[in-house]
């Protein structure tokens, strides 16, 4: 018998001595106290509370034994009184005796088989549960895939809890969808606490970087291009370009002449180069402010024309395309647009955890919104509920029907490990006292039919 701690250890142990044990009349001392069960077996492990319903158990065993020697006393005096000469009503209850000590004894012969071997012989098929308790666990594996693992019973069931109107109802009040706008921030939370920085960058940089490079960008620039430049979205560009132009080149009229000057060949005298440089500066200038003042400048068609023709050669120019391609690989693979494209996981944490955390933050009240609008909807669109019942039913489905196996191995291998006498003890503790009534009703119910049997042989002169 495995030890137990405190004083249900004591008592068990006083019960195994004084052969209280599962059996009945005339069995010996139970065995001596065992190694404690191992960790794994903790959750299975016989309590106090076992104990106390063992306790229940013992009483009814005694009922029980009494009441079958009260009878073997009725028996043993009704045959006495019968052999005095006593006529008629001993040997009814002699009768009656006898057949209730048949019927207790082989009662409790029966309920003493399922738990140990009744006088300790070794007698066929007794001590069922702990040397059939392995069979028994696969066969409640076997029983549970089969009766409750199946995909029609799964598909029944969830579709009997109607889900999709019952959490869509559920959504829909405030305070439901607080607690879970709540428990997902707390969840994102952990999840960016936990990562990695230097793992999400790597992941992050990569990703973007092959998709970068999977993706021809030539023919999506050349569209883009091309709808701006026909509604004339690039002429503010060229606008401003113009009145920068012009304003550097008043700012910085001797940066322009000391190059054109410093240009000129050294043959030449100062006052020509001079005055050529004052006259490239004149026409530089005049141009740039006729390009500023006048939206219909030739020059700013000359730019309208080019910038089409490119955005036509983006798309259709395999040539123009093959050298965007290898610009954006030689952009790409430059180390500082690299550390540019990591270092933006770690503003995108920075600002996510940030709005996780405030109860008030766009992101929390916008998935707060979401979720009671998705609530509403599930609550009254009877086409939305049964796409959604039909999803957790294909997935309750294959769950079951693909991880049977594992399932019901959890039950078996359970059983498996644990102690048998243990299990034993345990499941007599819970169903032992309903086990006592049946010893009971046996002697009542066989006093009762030998008492008929003795009557019936007596009427017809037997």
């Amino acid at each position: 018998m495995e030890r137990i701690e405190g004083t249900a250890e004591d008592a068990v142990a006083g019960a195994a001595d004084t052969g209280t044990g599962a059996g009945g009349p005339g069995e010996g001392p139970g065995r001596r106290a065992g190694p404690r069960p191992s960790a794994s077996l903790a959750s299975f492990a016989y309590t106090a509370a076992d104990e106390e319903k063992r306790r229940g158990v013992r009483r009814m065993k005694t009922t029980a034994t009494g009441l079958l020697l009260l009878v073997a006393l009725v028996y043993v005096l009704a045959t006495w009184a019968k052999n005095e000469g006593v006529g008629g009503w001993p040997g009814f209850v002699a009768a009656a005796a006898e057949a209730g000590m048949v019927g207790a004894l082989a009662d409790w012969f029966a309920v003493t088989a399922l738990f140990k071997r009744p006088l300790g012989l070794l007698i066929p098929h007794t001590a069922i549960i702990p040397t059939k308790k392995d069979q028994l666990g696969a066969s409640l594996g076997s029983f549970v895939g089969e009766n409750f693992l199946s995909g029609g019973v799964v598909r029944d069931r969830i579709h009997s809890l109607s889900i999709g109107g019952r959490l869509g109802a559920w959504l829909a009040e405030p305070e439901h969808a607080d607690r879970v706008t709540a428990e997902l921030s707390t969840a994102l939370r952990g999840a960016l606490t936990v990562l990695r920085d230097a793992d999400v960058q790597a992941v992050v940089g990569e990703a973007i970087t092959r998709r970068a490079n999977a993706a021809e960008v030539g023919p999506g620039l050349g569209k883009m291009l091309e709808k701006v430049v026909a509604d004339g979205g690039h002429r503010k560009v060229v606008d401003l370009i113009c009145v920068r132009a012009h304003d550097w080149l008043v700012e910085h009229n001797d940066s322009v002449m000391d190059a054109v000057q410093g240009g000129a060949p050294g043959w030449t005298p100062r006052f020509v180069d001079k005055r050529v440089g004052e006259r490239v500066y004149k026409e530089l200038l005049r141009f740039i402010t006729e390009m500023r003042d006048m939206p219909g400048h030739p020059a700013r068609g000359s730019i309208d024309t080019f910038l089409t023709d490119f955005a036509a050669d983006l798309q259709t120019d395999s040539e123009t395309r093959a050298r965007v391609e290898r610009l954006k690989s030689e952009i790409l693979g430059r180390g500082e647009v690299q550390d540019v494209i990591a270092s933006a996981w770690s503003s995108v944490r920075t600002m996510v955890i940030a709005a996780a955390e405030d109860e008030r933050s766009e992101l929390r009240l916008r998935a707060r919104a979401s979720l009671m609008a998705l609530g509403a909807r599930l609550a009254t669109d009877g086409r939305l509920q049964a796409k959604l019942e039909g999803w957790v039913e294909d997935a309750a489905v294959y769950v079951v029907t693909t991880y049977r196996a594992e399932i019901t191995s959890l039950i078996s291998d359970t059983v498996a490990g644990w102690d048998a006498d243990q299990t034993s003890k345990k499941i007599e503790a819970h169903i032992g006292r309903d086990l006592q009534f049946i010893r009971i009703n046996g002697t009542v119910v066989g006093a009762l039919a030998g008492l008929v049997i003795y009557s019936v042989s007596r009427a017809f002169g037997a």
